[in-house]
């Protein structure tokens, strides 16, 4: 047997000890799934006691009665039936989609046009990116406090502006026609979050399909309008699901400033269970209004996943 027949032989004899002693793919695919779920259980651990548990607490809680430091008892579907005679609850849907309607689309829009003027290289540009982003950093509570003075009808700087131009401005807070427009442009304050997503989204746009389009004869609207939108559509697509949850969910402006007045005109559904739950206390109505909230939002998520159903684009490299 010559050299080259015993190296040949030796390679093979040493492949075969590595195979014999290496962990078998099933082995192997079992202690990865073991660390898989070690490495996930803290995870798991918030969920079920933070997000699990409180929602399973909502159920049980809305079929009971709990008069807090009385014990529960159980009352069956009693709530439900006061939730479809409530003229309240009526009220607070209607304002709270009220106030979705006034910011969500206004909201996309602005953010939008903010990402499409800050996208370019400009001299200073990252100073405007920052100065439109800087209110979303900025405390909620203290932002609420400061639009609650500049609304002041007195001494607000609004109305004071207003004055210059010989205008009278309204009493906003404190007017049942102006108070839910004031909140709706108070929330605009922070579109610089949907200007820093859609920031990213047009960045992320190719730019020989532009300069194709361009060579095309393709003017800066058509471009647009049949490059960038399609691209930037699954963007558009979260921002609106998000900005609908968030704005069903609104609850600081309105329990700060106007705790839902004047004349219920701003008592929104998220401020009408914290109500029932920590002033009225009736625990079991308010988490029943919690479900239906949650039954809500689910039901205008889905929605508008059917809707989006061939007006979205997914680019795949």
């Amino acid at each position: 047997m010559n050299r080259e027949a015993q190296a040949v032989i030796g390679l093979r004899l040493t492949a075969h000890r590595q195979y014999m002693t290496t962990p078998s793919s099933s082995s192997l695919a079992r202690r990865r799934e073991r660390w898989f779920y070690l490495l996930i259980t803290p995870w798991l651990v918030g969920l079920l006691l933070f997000q699990v548990g409180p929602i399973v607490a909502a159920v049980a809680l809305s079929f009971v009665d709990w008069p807090l430091p009385q014990p529960p008892q159980f009352v069956g579907l009693t709530h439900f039936e006061t939730l479809l005679g409530d003229p309240l609850f009526g009220r607070t849907l209607l304002n709270t989609a009220y106030y979705a309607v006034g910011t969500v689309p206004t909201g996309i829009l602005l953010g939008l046009g903010l990402a499409l003027l800050v996208e370019r290289p400009l001299p200073g540009i990252t100073l405007f990116r920052t100065v439109f982003f800087l209110p979303v950093i900025a405390s909620g509570v203290a932002m609420v406090l400061l639009w609650g003075w500049m609304f002041n009808a007195r001494y607000g700087l609004i109305n004071t502006m207003l004055a210059q131009v010989g205008i009278r401005g309204p009493a906003w807070l404190q007017d049942a026609q102006w108070a839910m427009p004031a909140l709706i442009l108070m929330s605009l304050w922070g579109v610089g979050t949907n200007m820093l997503i859609y920031l990213a989204a047009l960045q992320g746009v190719p730019t020989e399909l532009h300069e194709a389009a361009s060579l095309d004869g393709a003017g800066r609207w058509s471009r647009f309008r049949h490059v960038t939108w399609p691209l930037i559509s699954p963007v558009t697509l979260y921002l609106v699901i998000v900005n609908v949850i968030g704005s069903f969910q609104v609850f600081t402006p309105t329990y700060i400033l106007t705790r839902g007045g004047p004349e219920n005109a701003t008592l929104t559904l998220p401020l009408y269970i914290y109500f029932n739950a920590f002033s009225w206390n009736k625990l079991g109505y308010a988490a029943t209004l919690s479900l239906v909230l949650f039954l809500v939002i689910l039901l205008l998520t889905l929605l508008q996943f059917r809707l989006a159903r061939g007006h979205v684009f997914y680019r795949f490299d």
